[in-house]
């Protein structure tokens, strides 16, 4: 076998293996980078939404419902904050707004933002850290060291006891909480993050406020 073909082989086994990993990427990462952690299994009953779920708004005569599984760590999610809170603001009376967790491995802290908003949420103060997490994140999003004792400020500046919080955080329950909203996604197909479901469809996140809320308009006057 002459070099130049021994040149040739190795050139496109290089350039197979590439585009099988490049493939891999784009199944299992469409909105944001890696996979979500799969030491949680699917949930077999998956549900976009239960009666645990985390509740933004909580309408007397709700027509509709939307559900964001999401990440704190997600720079795709922290762009669509602004338009969430719009949405909520705007449909507070008509539309029950939920948020969903999930974490993605390749963030440092996605794991450790939702366990502190869920040790907060046991102290009545999901949302409240909910809103400071997105409204903090480009000071400690991408970071590769833990920010665990930030976000023990955070829970501090909210008047949380910290015994209880300490307590929550290291708790299994915790994050057991946290990978039941996980296990729901990955049942429901959810890959990436921010991942929408209207009234228990998934759709396409919309790339405006005005679109989103053109589909929602849309849906109310069904």
């Amino acid at each position: 076998m002459t070099r130049l073909r021994k040149n040739l082989i190795a050139a496109a086994v290089l350039v197979a293996a590439l585009a099988v990993a490049f493939g891999s990427f784009l199944l299992f990462a469409p909105q944001d980078r890696g996979v979500a952690a799969l030491d949680a299994d699917p949930a077999v009953d998956a549900r976009p939404v239960r009666d645990t779920s985390h509740r933004l708004t909580s309408p007397q005569r709700s027509e509709l419902t939307v559900v964001e599984f999401l990440d704190f760590e997600c720079e795709g999610c922290g762009a669509v904050h602004p338009t969430v809170e719009k949405l909520r603001a705007e449909y507070k009376d008509r539309v029950t707004f939920v948020a969903r967790y999930f974490p993605m491995p390749g963030h440092r802290n996605s794991t450790t933002a939702a366990l502190a908003v869920e040790a907060a949420a046991q102290q009545g103060k999901f949302e409240a850290m909910y809103t400071k997490m997105f409204a903090t994140q480009k000071e400690w999003g991408e970071s590769q060291e833990s920010k665990a004792d930030l976000f023990r400020t955070y829970a501090s500046g909210l008047g949380l006891d910290m015994t209880t919080y300490d307590s929550a955080v290291k708790a299994p329950a915790t994050l057991q909480r946290v990978q039941a909203d996980q296990q729901d996604g990955l049942g429901l197909g959810v890959q990436g993050t921010p991942t929408f479901f209207v009234d228990g469809v998934k759709i396409r996140t919309p790339g405006t406020y005005e679109d989103f809320k053109a589909l929602i308009d849309a849906r109310l006057t069904r």
